[in-house]
Parts: C-alpha cells; sequence; structure tokens
C-alpha cells in the first residue's frame, strides 16, 4: 500500500541536479479537501497535492493551474497547464497529483522524470521517501 498523508500542510522538496528547491505544500487527502482542490481560489502559495488522485479537473476554477501527475516513488510522470473548465484524463501509473498556478511547476523545475519529496514535519525523513522498492516506508 502507498503512503497516505493527512490534510495539512508541509513542504515540497523536488530534487534536482543544481540543487534542490523546497516550497510550501497544501495536502489534501481527504474526500472532501481533495474535492475542494484549488477551486474558487485566485492565488496558490507553493502547491497542492492531492493524494490518491490521478487524473482532476478545473472545472469552476479561476485561474490556470499547473498539474504534476506523480507515480508511487514520488517521480514526476508528465507536467501539463490546464486552463479553467477542463477535465485531466486519467494517468495509469499516477498515484498523487500536485497543482499549482500556472507557470509555477517549470520555475521549480518540476518536469518529467524528476522526484519530490513531501515533508510534513519540519525534517527530511525516510518515511516520506520511497524505500528501495519503490513504496514510501512507514515511520518506526
Amino acid at each position: 500500500m502507498g503512503r497516505q498523508w493527512r490534510d495539512g500542510r508541509g513542504k515540497l522538496v523536488v530534487r534536482g541536479e543544481s540543487g534542490d528547491v523546497t516550497l510550501p505544500l497544501e495536502i489534501a487527502s481527504s474526500l472532501r479537501a481533495r474535492r475542494r482542490g484549488l477551486l474558487g481560489r485566485d492565488f496558490v502559495e507553493g502547491a497542492l497535492l492531492l493524494s490518491p488522485a490521478n487524473s482532476v479537473h478545473t472545472f469552476g476554477m479561476r485561474i490556470p493551474i499547473d498539474v504534476a501527475y506523480l507515480d508511487r516513488r514520488l517521480r514526476v510522470i508528465s507536467v501539463r497547464t490546464m486552463k479553467p473548465g477542463r477535465l485531466g484524463l486519467p494517468r495509469l501509473r499516477a498515484r498523487h497529483v500536485l497543482e499549482a498556478e500556472a507557470g509555477a511547476m517549470e520555475g521549480w523545475r518540476v518536469r518529467s522524470g524528476a522526484l519530490v519529496e513531501v515533508d510534513t514535519d519540519g525534517g527530511s525523513d525516510a518515511h516520506d521517501r520511497p524505500d528501495s522498492a519503490g513504496t514510501p516506508s512507514l515511520p518506526s
């Protein structure tokens, strides 16, 4: 079974060859929080992680958004910019979806193949990174 987070806040770390990028993260894991997502917002600070999720829509959105589909290892499968009123098709290997303001992910170097980490407690814990088998390990 994959990693499960609770609704709340944390940090997203985007790993890269030229250094890491750390940014604010909002986590939406409950059905209610995932349904709400970025609806009705005009501004997004950092990114929103929807988990579990393999597709999104932008019906009712006020702004275009960047959408990154993540696999079970938190590796980026693909990144798309979606205008309001669109339906994103499900990605077969996607287990999580990141949303942010349009254009933000390019600046953060979130692109296909990039690896991200989720930090929910202020430290970079192994339970928020995939283990060698590819599934996030649980806290001890």
